[in-house]
């Protein structure tokens, strides 16, 4: 039995989470970790001076470093060099450095809302500090300051992605493929390029204020002979006819009544044999396996900043909810660890099913 004092002592890291992150997240935008990569030894009136900043405040910002080895000092004279962060590729360090900032600005504020939005299942804090009620996928399309830290992290995160998603599954010669929530027709395009065949049609459904954007991307890749736009709302229903569907990166910002409801409609959708792909994340079947982060961060980042309700589910809980709607699931295939780089949060799987009946 863990003992008071030893909950205690768990719960201060908790308190100290918000301000260790922004203690190491300013040395970088202050541009401190910088100056010591272009020059070792610099004092803290040296890195002062470079960066524009009471030498007192600079340090007090890297005793954490040092306490971290993240950076060291040399006592005798009060010089910083990097010390692990040196050894950090570049590539990987921007592409830690591109979810800290979606954390920064698309999490830290609104998440004093959290609360209020787990109460209304709405994002309280998009309307507090935007005046946007609506999703943060609606709000990067609108609010300047969100799309300029989710744009880049989406496509790093597509970067990452997609080439494996699509080496997942095969599609059908010739098929008729509905990408579902297929935004601004990404994955429609993708599909073409990957997993194209000679007759293969390719259709995006989503919100119909996206067809404009959709179609000019198909023209400007050159598959708009090939792909085509529906629009409407995925709770309602979606176009039938189809030998695969893909539903990508979406169905973890809904409820499971949500949810239930999308696998039903895409049941109606496809033709018989007719096959569903679902890329998600996924919590572990063993909910206290210390090893994965994704109980410490997605049901704040959901609930408090993109969606006002929704989460992710283990596996054996989208497998059991496919059966339920009338499909078979015939694979799963996650990631080889060997490729998801340490800093990574989100553990991925793509599962394949089909249609019954």
């Amino acid at each position: 039995m863990t003992s008071p004092d030893a909950v205690l002592a768990r719960m201060r890291e908790y308190m100290v989470g918000p301000t260790r992150f922004m203690n190491l997240y300013a040395c970088f935008e202050l541009g401190i970790v910088d100056a010591l990569r272009k020059e070792a030894g610099l004092t803290a009136a040296g890195l002062g001076e470079t960066v524009g900043a009471k030498p007192d405040a600079v340090e007090q910002l890297l005793h954490l470093l040092v306490k971290e080895g993240f950076v060291t000092r040399d006592e005798a004279t009060g010089g910083y060099t990097l010390a692990a962060l040196a050894d950090v590729a570049e590539a990987d360090l921007q592409r830690a450095l591109t979810f800290m900032g979606m954390i920064k600005t698309g999490m830290l504020r609104q998440l004093y809302y959290l609360a209020d939005s787990v109460r209304s299942g709405n994002v309280v804090g998009l309307k507090e500090f935007y005046g946007f009620d609506g999703t943060l996928f609606e709000a990067a399309g609108q609010v300047a300051e969100v799309r300029a830290v989710w744009g880049p992290l989406a496509q790093q995160e597509t970067a990452s992605v997609y080439p494996w998603f699509f080496r997942s599954f095969d599609v059908p010669d010739g098929a008729r493929v509905l990408d579902v929530l297929g935004g601004n027709g990404l994955g429609a395009i993708m599909t073409h390029q990957l997993k194209g065949s000679p007759g293969l049609r390719v259709t995006t459904f989503d919100r119909p204020a996206l067809e404009a954007e959709c179609l000019r991307n198909f023209e400007a890749q050159g598959v708009a002979e090939h792909s085509s736009f529906v629009g409407g709302d995925v709770l309602e229903g979606l176009p039938g006819g189809f030998d695969v569907l893909l539903l990508k990166h979406f169905v973890d910002m809904y409820d499971k009544d949500e949810v239930l409801t999308i696998f039903r409609n895409a049941h109606q959708a496809l033709v018989p044999g007719g096959q569903i792909v679902v890329l998600a994340p996924v919590y572990p079947e063993d909910i206290t396996d210390t090893g994965d982060y994704q109980a410490d961060f997605f049901p704040a980042y959901i609930l408090g900043c993109v969606m006002g309700h929704g989460g992710l589910q283990k596996l054996s809980t989208y497998r059991s909810w496919l059966e339920e709607c009338g499909f078979e699931v015939t694979e799963v295939t996650a990631k080889d660890p060997a490729d998801i780089p340490a800093d990574a949060i989100i553990t991925r799987v793509v599962i394949r099913a089909t249609k019954r009946g």
